[in-house]
């Protein structure tokens, strides 16, 4: 794959900072408010935003880790669920939860961590904070929250890396690469 920088680590820490002001106005305070990662980047970037709210509100919030795996929609597609563990260990009933996720693409992800969530009580309110907006959406799903709008084509790949999974904070596009049978077979 072949791709660009479109946000270094300087430009993911402002994001988040500001989308913790968002958050914290959006809520008008901490009252009830929750965030909850989805596996995997999601949960490093809802522990920055918690922190970041704790830094400018004085509030420490829950954080959760949401493992999405057994509720996707692909699964009957052949797709081998990479279970990566969820970690929920206060009530969402009534509460605000903030889904954290990496990438917002088809919205197929955050159906699925809706549904995850039921499991662990009735929250008042779901709302979702992503670092990067990347477009293509087959749900009706839109972030409350969003560090980058980025209009992508379905033939590239958003790519998150932060230092707590990846060793480094950068989103990069990358374009696909075609497999040698799939080019030899397009171009007959």
């Amino acid at each position: 794959m072949t791709g660009r920088r479109i946000m270094t680590a300087d430009e993911i820490r402002r994001a988040v900072t500001r989308i913790s002001h968002e958050i914290v106005e959006k809520q008008a305070g901490t009252a009830g408010l929750v965030l909850v990662g989805i596996q995997r980047r999601g949960v490093p970037l809802a522990r920055r935003l918690a922190a970041e709210i704790e830094e400018h509100e004085g509030a420490t919030l829950s954080v959760g880790a949401l493992d999405i795996e057994f509720y996707r929609d692909d699964a009957r597609l052949g797709h081998a669920p990479h279970v990566k563990g969820t970690d929920i260990t206060f009530d969402l009933d009534d509460a605000t939860v903030v889904l954290v996720d990496d990438v917002l693409y088809t919205g197929r992800t955050i159906r699925a961590a809706m549904d995850a969530l039921r499991e662990f009580g009735r929250p008042q309110a779901i709302r979702l904070a992503v670092l990067v907006d990347r477009g293509h959406r087959e749900l009706p799903i839109r972030a409350d929250h969003v560090g980058k709008n980025v209009p992508t084509s379905r033939e590239e790949v958003v790519r998150v890396r932060v230092s707590e999974v990846d060793g480094e904070d950068a989103v990069d596009i990358e374009q696909a690469v075609v497999p040698v049978s799939a080019a030899s077979a397009a171009a007959r």
